[in-house]
């Protein structure tokens, strides 16, 4: 009787097929995915942005079919939390969030004030003093732990004056409405685009960069199955995609700073 003995490489060789078809995520079903208007993330008219590369990508390397729509980012959240959608991009995390959605970041950035000139104030400790300004926000955006103080602080004095789209945001600020937004990096391009970019400037709030990233539902996607959505994720990090899809639309310097962290 022969015997044939094969090397232990050889063994994990023959078993690395298996291994590749059970890593990817499940694609029996079909997926919903929301993008949101947000400046260099998501332009609607030019359907470019970001976030519309990033889905893109991500939509390839699953081999999944996942159906992409336009929603504002107040409904997007509570589709979300309901089990109404699979995922969106993009997402800040907080403790309420957490319940019902898992993240996988892919960049990282800060927050700056943009404030009127002819408020006068210098500083975000000014803005917050002087209680004759107000805030426009976005309804349901959040943002870093301190710039979430500073919103919830505003909003207890009735000084927060929410927005379903940035249409109203910006004019809001341009008649004066409101004194100061927040912004980030990928609004910078907004603020001509809004007929606003003389009328203010931008204040340091002394941020740490906060992260961003793919939105999953935790009641359509199992916890298994969001470590295969990660990972794709995680491989387009790891293999300069991400940095790729970031240099379209920064200076090298600043795609490496937000993608790195």
């Amino acid at each position: 009787m022969l015997r044939f003995f094969l090397p232990p490489l050889l063994i994990a060789l023959l078993a690395l097929p298996a291994i590749t078809l059970a890593s990817g995520p499940d694609c029996s079903r079909n997926y919903t995915l929301a993008l949101h208007e947000h400046g260099l993330l998501y332009n609607a008219t030019s359907r470019s942005g970001i976030d519309k590369d990033v889905s893109d990508e991500l939509i390839r390397r699953s081999g999944c079919h996942v159906e992409v729509s336009l929603l504002p980012r107040s409904r997007i959240w509570k589709l979300l939390e309901v089990g109404a959608l699979d995922f969106s991009l993009s997402g800040i995390t907080n403790e309420e969030r957490e319940h019902y959605a898992a993240f996988a970041w892919y960049f990282a950035d800060k927050f700056s004030l943009i404030v009127r000139k002819d408020a006068a104030v210098q500083n975000l400790d000014e803005f917050q003093k002087r209680t004759d300004l107000k805030l426009g926000g976005i309804l349901s955006f959040r943002y870093s732990e301190t710039i979430n103080q500073v919103v919830d602080n505003l909003d207890h004095q009735g000084r927060l004056i929410g927005s379903y789209d940035y249409d109203a945001l910006y004019q809001n600020l341009r008649q004066g409405r409101t004194q100061a937004i927040i912004i980030e990096p990928f609004d910078y391009s907004d603020l001509e685009k809004y007929q606003v970019g003389k009328l203010v400037r931008i204040l340091d709030t002394n941020d740490q960069p906060t992260p961003h990233g793919l939105i999953m539902s935790r009641k359509t996607i199992n916890a298994e199955q969001q470590e295969r959505w990660r990972e794709i994720i995680n491989s387009m990090r790891r293999d300069g995609t991400m940095l790729k899809i970031f240099r379209k639309y920064f200076s090298r310097e600043e795609a490496q700073q937000m993608t790195t962290f």
